[in-house]
């Protein structure tokens, strides 16, 4: 055999292995395309699965979380108006710290119930609306409806996490069952006249006929504060929600953030000392109760709302420019197979 021909044979050799290897590249690229096309529409196959699922979640929402809701919310109602027995502690006669006349609350409990639960939905809704990126993607879908859903979910957890809070203020308030420095004014305790002055009475009864039934029960229902823990809750969440998600020095305006956040800083914390200086509370009730609200508000950020470091905002652009990324892949992978000069 010529060399020719064994030269000729050889790179015929050669020239079938490259074309295998070509195949088998245009073969993997082909198949990755296929699967983002795949991934990126939904599959018709995968429809009664998904409505299955979503069947089955609201089975269990109605089923299992609504019985449970409706029973926390029942039992705390209950404890709050007194038709479930709590425990009263005694007091001792002619105690100065109880005897403060009540003359009402600077911050109504109405009140901060309305800020705990409003204030901070149009908050975050405001802030997920300025953060909505604007692409060809959201242009099609309403921007005021989806920064409310993105909203929504954060929402839901901090709701969840004060709904826990005032779950365990409601128990430790009826278990403990401390009077309030406006006990004797509310209550008017029908052993106060006949008592010592050091004696301690352990049973008694109100007997007050110009406040309501609702204030005499809640005459000793001093600790923890529930005003303290609710409004440290709320104030403590803005500020550090407004923190991570919206606060960059290179926004428009620098200062506003901020002062937004001292605002909800200066409610938590006037609203707390009001409790003092409305004598609602003793000082150890205001301290307990922020710091319930700081562990609640933590629970909240950290283990439900993962410190807001996942992005809220999720947008189709980052969909399409990742199948972008995997085309140019492709069209790399196969520019860099070898190629066969046939002479």
């Amino acid at each position: 055999m010529s060399v020719k021909k064994i030269w000729f044979a050889i790179q015929c050799m050669e020239m079938s292995t490259t074309m295998k290897m070509n195949n088998k590249f245009i073969n993997v690229a082909l198949r990755s395309m296929a699967q983002v096309e795949t991934a990126s529409q939904p599959a018709l196959s995968g429809v009664p699965a998904v409505e299955m699922q979503a069947k089955h979640s609201v089975l269990w929402h109605l089923l299992i979380d609504l019985p449970i809701v409706l029973l926390v919310a029942a039992v705390c109602i209950c404890l709050e108006v007194g038709a479930l027995p709590s425990r009263r502690s005694g007091f001792t006669c002619n105690d100065p710290a109880l005897s403060f006349p009540h003359t009402g609350d600077t911050f109504s409990i109405s009140l901060v119930a309305a800020i705990t639960v409003i204030v901070p939905f149009f908050v975050l809704w405001a802030v997920e609306a300025m953060l909505y990126q604007d692409d060809e993607y959201n242009m099609k879908k309403r921007k005021m409806l989806a920064s409310a859903k993105t909203a929504g979910l954060i929402y839901r957890d901090y709701i969840y996490g004060a709904v826990v809070n005032l779950t365990i203020l409601e128990v430790v308030k009826c278990v403990v069952g401390t009077p309030r420095p406006t006990f004797f004014d509310l209550c008017q305790p029908d052993k106060a006249l006949t008592c010592n002055d050091s004696e301690y009475v352990s049973s008694y009864k109100c007997t007050s006929t110009q406040y309501s039934r609702y204030l005499q029960i809640d005459s000793s229902r001093s600790f923890p504060s529930a005003h303290a823990s609710l409004s440290v809750y709320c104030g403590l969440f803005l500020a550090w929600y407004l923190q991570r998600r919206a606060f960059s020095w290179h926004n428009r305006s620098v200062l506003l953030i901020p002062l937004a956040q001292v605002l909800a800083l200066v409610y938590a914390a006037v609203c707390s000392l009001s409790r003092l200086t409305d004598h609602r509370h003793h000082w150890w009730d205001v301290l307990v109760g922020g710091l319930m609200g700081v562990l609640s508000v933590m629970y909240t950020i950290v283990v439900l709302c993962k410190n807001f470091s996942q992005p809220a905002v999720v947008s189709t652009s980052d969909i399409s420019s990742s199948d972008g990324n995997n085309h140019q892949a492709v069209q790399r992978l196969l520019s860099s197979a070898p190629r066969v000069v046939v002479p």
